[in-house]
């Protein structure tokens, strides 16, 4: 599988779902907490191309987006090829 990273807070709801539903497809996910750690916040905004709100998730190098993304590409059908090696 393709790594992933998903920037978090632990007080985030949709954070919780989408590493749900990434647990559920068997994937990986390093966890970036910045709430925790507020210093990579402005890593996360740099590299979602500006996107402030978590979850920003990214699958290899690409940037899948928030949760309401992650959820659309599961229905698609293309979720899995794109967490596939």
């Amino acid at each position: 599988m393709k790594p992933v990273e998903i920037y978090t807070s632990p007080l985030c709801g949709f954070c919780h779902a989408a590493k749900r539903l990434l647990t559920q497809k068997g994937a990986r996910f390093d966890e970036i907490d910045v709430l925790r750690d507020p210093a990579r916040k402005p890593e996360m905004i740099k590299r979602a191309g500006g996107g402030r709100t978590v979850p920003q998730i990214f699958i290899g190098d690409i940037h899948v987006g928030g949760c309401d993304e992650l959820y659309a590409l599961d229905r698609a059908g293309k979720l899995d090829s794109l967490l596939a090696a």
